[in-house]
C-alpha cells in the first residue's frame, strides 16, 4: 500500500491534499526517511514543488525553525533524485506579489478572526498576539499558492503529530471548518496520519475530531512498532482471524504477532506442541475452553498445554502485541483451526 494514497478506503481528500497532509506530519515527526518517500508518491500524484515548498515553510511556525529547515533539506535531496531519474516534477506556482500599500496586520486579524469565528486578542502577550496577527496569518496566509483551506490541512495534519498541544489541535480543526475545509475531509485525515505518522497521532485528532463535533471517543491504546516491529499482514492464516493482524519473524523461530484493536484468532488447538506466548505491548485477551479470559498485558507469559482449546487477541479498545514459538515439539505437530470467538462472547470481556 502507498504510504498516502489511500484508494481502498471512504477517504474524502484528494491524493494531493492525502500529499499534504502526509508530508506536514513526517515534518512534525522529524522523520526525514518516511518524509521522502511522501514527497516522491506526492509529486507522482499532482503535488508541486512550490506547494510543498510553501507548506513546509509555513511549519515552521507550529513546529519550530530546525523541523522546517530540515524537511526543506530533504525537499532539496528529493528533487535532486528525480532530477537524476529523469522523474518530472511539475514547478507550480509561486505567490502572486503582494501590494505596495499591503496591510500584514490588518489582514492578519481579519483571517485570525475567520479562523476563530470571533476576534481573538491575547492581551497576556501582545508581541505575540502580533507576531500570530502580522506574522502568520498576516504574511504567510497571505501567500495564494496554498489555499488557506490548504493551510489549515497543513496545520491540523502536524500539530496532530505533536504530544501536549491538544488545546491548540482542537482550535485548529473548528478553524480549518471555518476556512473552508470540508468535514468529510477533516475525517479522512486520521486514515493518513495512520498510514504516515502511526496510529498515536491518528488517535489524537479523532480524539479533538470528537471534542468539536460534540462526539464521544474512547481513544485506542497505541503501541511503538519502533520497539517491536509489526510486520506485514499476516494474509497467509488471515482466515483465522476477526480483524487484521501482522506478522514479523525473529531469530530463533520466535515471531512477534501484532493485533489491531478487536482483532482475534479463532478458537484453536496445537497438537503435539506447546506454545508460548510473551505480551510485549498493548492489552489483549487469552481464554480457554470453558474458562474465564484472562487479560494479556505487558510482561504476562502464558504456556498453552498441548491439546488445550484456546483463542488470543487484542482488547476492542487497544493495538496487541505477543511473542509467540513452540517447544516440547513433537513429530507429527500441528494446529488445529476451529470456530470463530463470537462478537457477542467477545464482547462481554
Amino acid at each position: 500500500m502507498n504510504l498516502f494514497i489511500l484508494a481502498i478506503m471512504a477517504i474524502s481528500l484528494t491524493p494531493r491534499q492525502q500529499a499534504l497532509s502526509a508530508i506536514a506530519a513526517c515534518e512534525a515527526k522529524g522523520d526525514q526517511v518516511a518524509l521522502t518517500a511522501c514527497l516522491h508518491e506526492g509529486f507522482d500524484n499532482g503535488l508541486t514543488l512550490n506547494e510543498a515548498k510553501e507548506a513546509l515553510s509555513q511549519l515552521y511556525a507550529y513546529t519550530g525553525f530546525p523541523r522546517s529547515l530540515n524537511a526543506l533539506g530533504t525537499l532539496q535531496a528529493v528533487l535532486a533524485d528525480r532530477e537524476t531519474k529523469g522523474l518530472d516534477t511539475t514547478p507550480g506556482r509561486e505567490a502572486d506579489p503582494l501590494p505596495a500599500d499591503y496591510d500584514a496586520l490588518k489582514l492578519g486579524t481579519e483571517i485570525q478572526t475567520r479562523l476563530s469565528g470571533h476576534p481573538f486578542h491575547y492581551v497576556f502577550a501582545p508581541q505575540t498576539d502580533y507576531y500570530l496577527k502580522a506574522h502568520l496569518f498576516g504574511d504567510i496566509f497571505a501567500r495564494n499558492n496554498l489555499s488557506h483551506a490548504d493551510r489549515e490541512i497543513v496545520t491540523v495534519s502536524a500539530i496532530a503529530c505533536l504530544p501536549g498541544c491538544e488545546p491548540q489541535l482542537k482550535a485548529h480543526v473548528a478553524g480549518a471548518l471555518n476556512l473552508g475545509v470540508e468535514e468529510a475531509e477533516l475525517r479522512s485525515i486520521p486514515s493518513v496520519l495512520e498510514a504516515t505518522a502511526g496510529m498515536e497521532a491518528a488517535e489524537r485528532l479523532r480524539g479533538a475530531l470528537a471534542s468539536v463535533f460534540g462526539e464521544s471517543h474512547t481513544p485506542i491504546q497505541t503501541v511503538d512498532f519502533n520497539v517491536w516491529p509489526k510486520g506485514e499482514p499476516n494474509t497467509a492464516y488471515a482466515q483465522y482471524f476477526v480483524g487484521n493482524s501482522y506478522l514479523a519473524p525473529l531469530a530463533g523461530g520466535i515471531a512477534n504477532v501484532t493485533f489491531e484493536p478487536g482483532c482475534r484468532n479463532n478458537w484453536h488447538i496445537h497438537h503435539k506442541q506447546v506454545q508460548v506466548l510473551v505480551c510485549v505491548a498493548g492489552r489483549g485477551w487469552y481464554q480457554e475452553w470453558g474458562k474465564p479470559a484472562v487479560e494479556l498485558l505487558p510482561g504476562v507469559i502464558i504456556e498453552i498445554p498441548e491439546g488445550v482449546k484456546h483463542w488470543h487477541g487484542a482488547a476492542k479498545d487497544s493495538w496487541f502485541q505477543h511473542l509467540t514459538y513452540h517447544k516440547d515439539v513433537q513429530e507429527g505437530a500441528s494446529n488445529e483451526w476451529l470456530e470463530c470467538v463470537s462478537d457477542n462472547d467477545y464482547d462481554k470481556l
